[in-house]
């Protein structure tokens, strides 16, 4: 396996495609980095040289913010939203959805497991 920013990346897999395992890099940001190391994307993992995965993790370090650095901005962020009071804070520290989505009904996955409260449903007497 090549190791690139302290991450094994597939060896069966086509170089375009592994680099995606990263944490920060996606499909457009992946082919950008094969253009400019000059790589043909269409290349496993396994025939890299070890020169060309030099260069893919040159090219890397020097361009990008990845894996660990990456998620330690984005925690820094949230924790300042929260720090100041906005509405978006707010809304992660109830561990609710912060982009303007509907909380009534849907939202399951992040407000976690129903939680039956009395009272709710049939009203005694009433008929259907």
């Amino acid at each position: 396996m090549a190791r690139i920013t302290g991450v094994d990346i597939p060896r069966e897999k086509k170089i375009r495609i592994s680099l995606r395992y990263l944490y920060g890099i996606g499909p457009m940001l992946s082919d950008k980095i094969l253009e400019t190391t000059k790589i043909d994307p269409e290349k496993r993992v396994k025939d890299l040289t070890e020169e060309e995965v030099n260069l893919i993790r040159d090219a890397i370090d020097k361009e990008y913010t990845v894996e660990g650095e990456l998620r330690k901005q984005v925690q820094m962020n949230v924790k300042r939203l929260i720090e100041i009071g906005s509405y978006r804070g707010q809304r992660h520290r109830r561990n609710l959805p912060v982009w303007g989505q509907r909380t009534r009904t849907n939202a399951r996955t992040k407000r976690g497991l129903r939680k039956t409260v009395a009272g709710r449903g049939q009203k005694r007497g009433s008929k259907k």
